[in-house]
């Protein structure tokens, strides 16, 4: 519904989640995630691409359910993927689906490097465009170093103690990976906050190492003002982007 009202302007982006304390409310182990996440993908795919959905998996089982509702975009909507590992690109390289990549420039290389080789060895032609490689970073720009440093590092604090609630409640450690300050954050290229030339600078560098065609900006987490993720896109839109030629960004 989302695609037909936007006129196919939908991008629609799976995945298993990032808190495994999530699946035990509703008695799924998280090694049982894997199996019913690529069964659940499934069933949504085929159903964007049929008007009766029958479905007989280990997991689920549909009956000649109507499907009165089919995408704009034929046969659905672009995809994307998140993945934080290499082998987890592959799967989504043979489907030629878009991915989302969080870490590290330098670990996102080995995702992407995979997902290139996987693509170039099964893609049908020649013709064919290489899905979107994306890489996804949380950006404050400000006037100074300083005053984008001084809005991202509250905002921050103030996500993280939302995202991991959970864990924390249950006494259990943060998701993997996950930097537990901003200062961790920053250090390793998560956020990248500064002025306009530092923030262009530095995502320079890790789009280069992280060898990505797609920059997925975070722009409001947290307490930020809102006063400052407009500023931010405006200073994106008008002075990072246009240094960025064929690099995308959202």
């Amino acid at each position: 519904m989302l695609d037909q009202l936007s006129g196919g302007r939908l991008d629609l982006g799976i995945g298993r989640g990032a808190v495994p304390l999530e699946l035990s409310f509703f008695g799924i182990s998280a090694e049982q995630a894997q199996d019913r996440y690529s069964e659940a993908a499934e069933i949504v795919l085929q159903a964007m691409e049929t008007d009766t959905l029958n479905h007989d998996g280990r997991y689920f089982k549909l009956d000649n359910v109507p499907i009165s509702l089919s995408p704009f975009q034929r046969p659905h909507p672009p995809l994307w993927y998140g993945t934080t590992k290499p082998e987890t690109a592959l799967l989504a390289a043979e489907k030629n689906i878009n991915i989302a990549c969080i870490g590290q420039s330098v670990a996102i290389r080995t995702i992407t490097d995979a997902y290139r080789s996987r693509w170039n060895a099964t893609s049908s032609a020649e013709s064919d465009s290489m899905p979107l490689l994306g890489m996804v970073r949380t950006i404050v720009i400000a006037d100074s170093d300083a005053a984008a440093e001084a809005l991202a590092a509250p905002a921050y604090a103030r996500w993280l103690k939302t995202f991991t609630h959970l864990s924390q409640s249950r006494g259990l450690p943060a998701p993997p990976n996950l930097p537990t300050s901003f200062e961790q954050a920053s250090d390793e290229g998560h956020c990248v906050v500064g002025s306009a030339s530092t923030v262009h600078d530095a995502l320079k560098k890790q789009v280069d190492e992280a060898g990505v065609t797609y920059v997925m900006c975070h722009l409001a987490f947290g307490d930020l003002p809102l006063a400052a993720s407009l500023d931010t896109i405006s200073a994106v839109q008008s002075k990072i982007m246009p240094a960025f030629g064929k690099v995308q960004f959202v």
